[in-house]
Parts: C-alpha cells; sequence; structure tokens
C-alpha cells in the first residue's frame, strides 16, 4: 500500500478530521486571494494590503462553518450563503468569501438528489449573483459577479457527479454481491438435488437387496439342520444379492468422488434391460414373478432416455421389495411394461394378503403405512419423487379383493432429451 493511499485510508476514518483541515485550506486560500488586486495598472498584482475587519470575521466564519459540512450541509450552505452575501455588498475591496460556498454547494450536491441539487444550486447562485450585480460596490457586469456565477455552477455539477459515480459503483457492487447469491444459491439448489437423488438410489438398492438377503438368510436357518443343501443354496443367493448390492453401492457412491480420485465407476447405470435379472432375483428368494412386457419401440419411435430407464428400473425393484416384505409368503406378483405411444406404462400387481397387504401410503406423505400401525420406509415416497421429476405419475393403492397395485406413466421424451434432439 502506498503512502498516499494510507493517508487516505486514515482521513476516511477521521472525517471531522478531514473537514477540519479543509477549513482550513480555504481559509488560507481565501486570505491570499484578499491580497490580490485585480484591477491595478499593470493587471492583477499581488498588494501588501490589510481587510477590513468586518472582512476578516466574515472570512474566519465562512471557512469555519465547513468544519460541519458533513453533519449539517444544508445549514452550512445557507450560513455561507449568508456570510458571503454579506461579503460582496459591503466589501470593497471584496474578498472571495463565496469559495465558502462552492464547498458547501459541493457538499450539498455529493450528499442529496438531483432535484435538490438543481433548487438549491440555481437559488444560491442567483440571490449571490444578483446581489452583487445590484448592490455590490463594482459594476455589474464585473467580472468579479460572473464569477460568482461560474464557481457556484461548478460545485453543483462536480457534487452531482461524485453522487452519480457514487451511486454507480454501489450499484455494481450490488449487482455483484446479488449475482454471488444467486450463484451460491443454485449451487445449493443443485447439491441438494443431487443428495435426493443419491439418497433414493441408494435406499431403492439398500431396501431390495437387504429384503432379499433377509428371506435367503431366515431360509437357511431355517432347513440348515434337515436340508443341508437348500441351506448352501440360500446361502449362495445371499451372497450374489451382496455382491450386487456392494457393486450398485459402489456405482452410486462413486458419484461423490473428486475429479482426482482413482478408479471412477463405470458401470452403467441399471436399466429395464436387466429387469429379467431382477425378477430372478425375486423367485430365488421364493416370491412368483411374472413379467409381461410390450416395449419394444418402433423403428421411428425413441430411444428411452436414460433418466426414464432407471426410473422405470427403480419403481420395479421397489414395488417388488415391497411385495416381498409385506404381501405374505404366498404372495404372487405380476409386472407389465407397456410401451403406449409418448408414454411408458408400468403396473405391478401382487396378491398378497400377509398383515402388510393394506400398505399404503403414510397420511403425512413421509413414507409408507403397512396397515398395523407402524410407519413404514421411503419406498412409495422414493418412487413418486422419481416418477414426478420427469412429470410422470404414479398411482398406487389397495385392490379390491386384496393385494396392492403400483401403476406408473412415464413420458418417454423428457425435457432434457427434447432439448438435446431440438435445433
Amino acid at each position: 500500500m502506498s503512502t498516499f493511499q494510507r493517508a487516505r485510508r486514515r482521513l476516511r476514518a477521521h472525517p471531522f478530521a478531514l473537514d477540519a483541515a479543509l477549513a482550513a485550506g480555504v481559509l488560507v486560500c481565501i486570505v491570499a486571494g484578499s491580497l490580490v488586486e485585480p484591477h491595478g495598472p499593470d493587471g492583477v498584482t499581488w498588494a501588501l494590503r490589510t481587510p477590513d475587519a468586518l472582512s476578516l470575521v466574515l472570512m474566519v466564519l465562512g471557512a469555519a462553518a465547513l468544519v460541519l459540512r458533513r453533519r449539517a450541509p444544508l445549514a452550512v450552505l445557507a450560513f455561507t450563503g449568508g456570510v458571503s452575501l454579506l461579503e460582496s455588498v459591503t466589501g470593497d475591496p471584496r474578498a472571495p468569501v463565496a469559495m465558502c460556498v462552492v464547498v458547501a454547494l459541493y457538499t450539498v450536491a455529493s450528499a442529496t438528489d438531483r432535484p435538490t441539487t438543481w433548487r438549491v444550486g440555481l437559488l444560491t447562485m442567483t440571490v449571490l449573483t444578483g446581489a452583487a450585480m445590484i448592490a455590490g460596490p463594482l459594476p455589474w457586469y464585473a467580472q468579479e459577479n460572473l464569477g460568482i456565477l461560474a464557481w457556484t455552477g461548478i460545485g453543483a455539477t462536480a457534487g452531482d457527479a461524485v453522487r452519480s459515480r457514487r451511486a454507480f459503483v454501489q450499484a455494481i457492487r450490488e449487482r455483484a454481491e446479488r449475482a454471488e447469491r444467486t450463484r451460491e444459491e443454485e449451487a445449493r439448489r443443485r447439491v441438494a438435488e443431487e443428495r435426493l437423488r443419491i439418497a433414493r438410489d441408494l435406499h431403492d438398492v439398500v431396501a431390495h437387496h437387504i429384503a432379499l438377503v433377509n428371506v435367503q438368510a431366515g431360509v437357511a436357518a431355517h432347513v440348515m439342520d434337515k436340508r443341508p443343501d437348500q441351506a448352501k443354496e440360500a446361502l449362495a443367493h445371499v451372497r450374489e444379492a451382496s455382491r450386487s448390492a456392494l457393486g450398485e453401492l459402489r456405482a452410486t457412491v462413486g458419484l461423490l468422488r473428486q475429479s482426482g480420485d482413482p478408479e471412477a465407476p463405470t458401470e452403467p447405470a441399471p436399466g429395464l434391460d436387466r429387469l429379467d435379472d431382477l425378477a430372478g432375483t425375486f423367485r430365488n428368494a421364493g416370491l412368483r414373478v411374472l413379467v409381461a412386457r410390450e416395449d419394444q419401440r418402433p423403428d421411428h419411435a425413441p430411444a428411452l432416455p436414460a433418466a426414464v430407464d432407471l426410473a422405470a428400473y427403480r419403481v420395479v425393484q421397489e414395488a417388488l421389495t415391497n411385495v416381498q416384505k409385506h404381501a405374505g409368503t404366498e404372495a404372487k406378483a405380476e409386472v407389465s411394461v407397456v410401451r403406449v405411444g409418448p408414454h411408458l406404462e408400468i403396473t405391478v400387481l401382487d396378491d398378497g394378503t400377509g398383515a402388510g397387504a393394506g400398505r399404503r401410503e403414510a397420511p403425512d406423505g413421509t413414507g409408507t403405512d403397512t396397515g398395523n400401525g407402524k410407519g413404514g420406509g421411503h419406498g412409495l415416497l422414493g418412487m413418486r419423487e422419481r416418477v414426478t421429476a420427469l412429470r410422470g405419475t404414479l398411482t398406487t393403492g389397495p385392490r379390491y379383493g386384496g393385494g396392492f397395485r403400483v401403476h406408473a406413466i412415464l413420458p418417454v421424451e423428457t425435457h432434457t432429451s427434447a432439448a438435446q434432439d431440438g435445433p
């Protein structure tokens, strides 16, 4: 930091001292100006003359008033204007007390608005110049009278320019701060959306595979002594389900890694092409699952976007997981995936009669109500959020005669894919 910048910062920290120094400087200039003889035989000359007592008093009062120019700008302008008016009428030769008015008018223009500057500036220029022309000791066309008009106009114009610049800089600063806040809010919103998406993926993966592991582990424990071969088969299914869960968890959590982290996940997100494998895992757990598909796209139809493909897979996965957990051991599930025009319809039905067969979305919308008074998980809520995010619809509820129905309609063309395919 330079010496000038340090001095400027200190003066800004002590405005009263700055105003006192300014008042002293103005007083020195006025006194020096009072020694000038503008109408000498050889033009403007310096003359060692002593101003009269009234002129000295008016010079000191006008300069001293500038110490308070920041606290009461209009009052200081009125006082210095009165002092200058009195000096211009009585002083002979005249002392440049109007310099105090110029500084005071500059302060008013820089601290107020433009209409106030116009009104106050025009009034000051008119009164001082008119009084000097009419009642002053010099002729009305004297240069000193026109100088009062010019200098007061310069003071008002300079103050208005400074005020406009301050307002412009403040507007730029506020705009930059507002833009920064907007970027931060947008970043926080995207982080929250990404966290919600990852949380949904983690819930779907964990709920599905842990339910299968729980069922198979129960089967293995039940038949361990009497049928060890079946227990080994159940444990093999447990191992396979846990390996698949770890793989999907690794792929999902890998999204949270930074750019410099090694071994970024390369496994694609699951989709309807793995629907048969998904149904097979539930069949191995003892659930009867029938799958009917009519989602082959015609030649002119667009392919499923990755978001729609993933959401369809997760809806079926979560629906079958709920059947496995709530519908009872003898339940049967039917999965239907049909492509109808620009939409993909997914229906999962079960005929479960277990204690949780009447599962439904909780009244508060935070999860599922299993019908037994105990709050369930967030399965239906997660499905609804996934479908709604793609501007689709999800309908869930008990079936007439027992069982449960999950029906989702997903648009094949999302806004993202449409924007990418557009011109």
